[in-house]
């Protein structure tokens, strides 16, 4: 079964945090990957079933929305990434996140 992807973009370092704390929270989902997009934008992904996903990003964007400064700037979910696109981009499990895996 192929895993959605959510990805969410943040202005500032602790809007990125609470979104990816929140996230975890707010689903059965995995954090994939975290960096530093541009400027003072940070990105976070995760990784599961639609239906995790979803209420996940919701949960994200409204934590990093709430926190002081923080401001989403651009959030996206891919239902069903072909294959290609997660061996090319930085959002396929690694081995060392195996033991966070439902």
């Amino acid at each position: 079964m192929q895993e959605a992807v959510g990805v969410i973009q943040t202005l500032g370092f602790p809007a990125v945090l609470a979104a990816a704390d929140a996230m975890v929270k707010g689903g059965r989902v995995i954090l994939v990957t975290f960096d530093k997009a541009e400027r003072g934008d940070f990105f976070v992904a995760i990784r599961g079933s639609i239906s995790e996903v979803e209420p996940a990003m919701d949960a994200g964007k409204r934590a990093a929305e709430e926190t002081f400064g923080g401001k989403v700037q651009s959030f996206y979910i891919v239902p069903h990434p072909p294959d290609n696109i997660v061996d090319v981009l930085p959002i396929a499990h690694k081995e060392e996140l195996e033991v966070y895996r439902f």
